[in-house]
């Protein structure tokens, strides 16, 4: 249950959290990261087992605890608001190979603005934040092109 679970938990990061995927590899700590988070859930798959819940119950509900801390995702906000309101410039960047690459710069550029509204499944829909990331997002993408 564990390894399927630290699969899963891999595939959620890849899909959502890429940015902090390509950090904690570049660090190498990224199997440390997945043994951690499903040991802190140990307990709770035991108590899962011992219920006698099946297989399918007991993944969702791990996967569920698993990635409570992870969400809302920066990096998957990030990419809905490039398709949205850039959908050129993000399919530009798709072409080009580098839209990973420059979702992970524009969350650093605009960490400030992230906790000035505080990200969290309570505030994602802030308009405020949102116009206040796409501005930042419209001025990175025109001092990118201006480089070029």
């Amino acid at each position: 249950m564990k390894t399927l679970l630290i699969g899963k938990l891999h595939n959620y990061m890849v899909q959502h959290h890429t940015d902090l995927l390509i950090a904690l590899q570049e660090d190498h700590r990224l199997n440390h990261y997945l043994s951690t988070k499903i040991d802190s859930i140990s307990g709770l798959i035991e108590e899962l087992q011992r219920d006698n819940r099946p297989a399918y119950v007991i993944e969702a509900l791990c996967l569920e605890e698993l990635t409570r801390d992870l969400r809302p995702s920066r990096f998957s906000w990030m990419r809905e608001l490039l398709e949205e309101e850039f959908p050129e410039d993000c399919q530009r960047l798709n072409r080009s190979g580098i839209l990973t690459y420059e979702l992970i710069n524009l969350i650093g550029a605009c960490e400030p603005i992230f906790e000035i509204f505080g990200f969290g499944e309570e505030h994602q829909d802030h308009r405020g934040l949102r116009a206040a990331i796409t501005g930042l997002i419209a001025e990175y993408l025109e001092n990118q092109q201006t480089e070029n």
